[in-house]
């Protein structure tokens, strides 16, 4: 009998699949055709809309999936289903406006994916302690299925076109909408969260983590930017940054490989304390190091530690937070996590910094997370322990 477990990973692989063919198509097309060296301007305004789908998925999609019965299944099938009908439409449209609300569209739909699909795994697993195992086993299924549908992608796009590879993303995301059929539907939230279930979503234990979590989100989206416009000013070739690429992604898949051996070990917060930790020692040698081997590292420590750590966080919360109201909760975070990316983004693209800088900004930003979260577990500790008798 195949597990609850096993038909989302297998609906989890086709959809991150067909996700990937999108991109490889969309870099190919108008979508992309805007000049690399672009004013630091337009690049700001596109981190502004990368945000503009979490405005829809907060207040919207979370919420929606908690209260219709077999929300967060009908919303993964609905999400693949949907993706589907508009890779069939960009097919035509490769080279028109119109590519750009449906790509819009596309992006939309993929959170509210996201959305869902985290708000179901406690449902397939057997234990709190599995959570971590379960989404580090979804975290490796990404990477491997973005790079196992690149492979025929990059091939048919560069045999007949994009337009060949969005048909191929039509099949890919109309499977994943069939298996996603097979997840079992789960337990609903009637009515809206009470005052009891509102405390639960604004614990101490979450908002810390969540605090934590997206300081180092914002030192993630901060990194991306500071390497790629540091490596532009200095005319390096684009290799060099599709090495850092490489060993960002590579690094992200090994933070998901360690994570469930972690957690056999250690709780959820001691991995996002340790993620924290890695990537301060991450800012300090790349500052020393500097160069291109410097970044790679600091993208290497930078990748491990945010994987690591969006896992951990994900199972505090799937742990934590009232089962009915996951997929609000989810929403939520993910809202942050997306503000706080961008802010960290911004930063190096409105104000250009020096390199080593830069590393050391992202020392200290993830040491200050890691002390404030250290020093609020234990204030939290401290007040939930009974008074010390007279």
């Amino acid at each position: 009998m195949v597990s609850p477990f096993t038909r989302l990973a297998r609906t989890h692989a086709f959809s991150v699949g067909g996700d990937a063919m999108v991109a490889i198509a969309l870099a190919n097309s108008l979508f992309f055709s805007i000049d690399p060296g672009a004013a630091r301007g337009r690049v700001a305004l596109f981190l502004l809309l990368t945000m503009a789908p979490f405005a829809i998925v907060a207040p919207f999609i979370g919420p929606a999936i908690d209260r219709v019965r077999g929300g967060r299944r009908w919303m993964i099938v609905g999400a693949a289903g949907f993706r589907s009908v508009i890779c069939f439409l960009m097919i035509g449209d490769i080279d028109s406006l119109l590519l750009f609300p449906e790509a819009f569209a596309m992006l939309v739909l993929g959170k509210g994916y996201q959305v869902a699909k985290s708000a179901v795994v406690p449902t397939t697993v057997r234990s709190d302690e599995e959570l971590v195992e379960a989404n580090s086993k979804l975290s490796v299924i990404s990477g491997l299925s973005s790079f196992a549908a690149a492979v025929p992608a990059l091939a048919l796009s560069a045999l007949g076109g994009v337009e060949w590879t969005l048909g191929l993303a039509v099949g890919v995301f109309a499977v994943a909408a069939v298996l996603a059929l097979r997840i079992p539907s789960t337990r609903i939230a009637t009515e809206p969260p009470d005052e009891a279930e509102r405390e639960e979503l604004r614990s101490a234990g979450i908002l810390l983590a969540a605090s934590a979590m997206g300081l180092l989100r914002g030192i993630v989206g901060f990194v991306v930017f500071l390497l790629a416009f540091d490596l532009r000013s200095e005319g390096a070739p684009a290799w060099q940054f599709g090495v850092i690429l490489a060993v960002s992604a590579t690094s992200a898949l090994g933070g998901a490989f360690a994570a469930p051996y972690l957690r056999a070990r250690v709780p959820e917060e001691n991995i996002l304390i340790g993620a924290l930790g890695l990537t301060v020692v991450g800012g300090v040698v790349t500052a020393w190091i500097g160069g291109l081997m410097g970044a790679a590292m600091l993208a290497a420590c930078v990748g491990v530690a945010a994987s690591a750590g969006k896992l951990a966080f994900d199972s505090i919360v799937q742990r934590d937070a009232p089962d009915a109201n996951r997929g609000r909760s989810f929403a939520r975070f993910e809202t942050r996590f997306q503000v706080a990316w961008v802010a960290g983004a911004f930063i190096p693209v409105v104000i250009p910094l020096p390199a080593r800088l830069g590393y050391l900004v992202v020392a200290a930003a993830a040491g200050f997370a890691a002390f404030s979260y250290v020093v609020g577990r234990r204030t939290v500790r401290e007040r939930a322990s009974p008074e010390d008798p007279p």
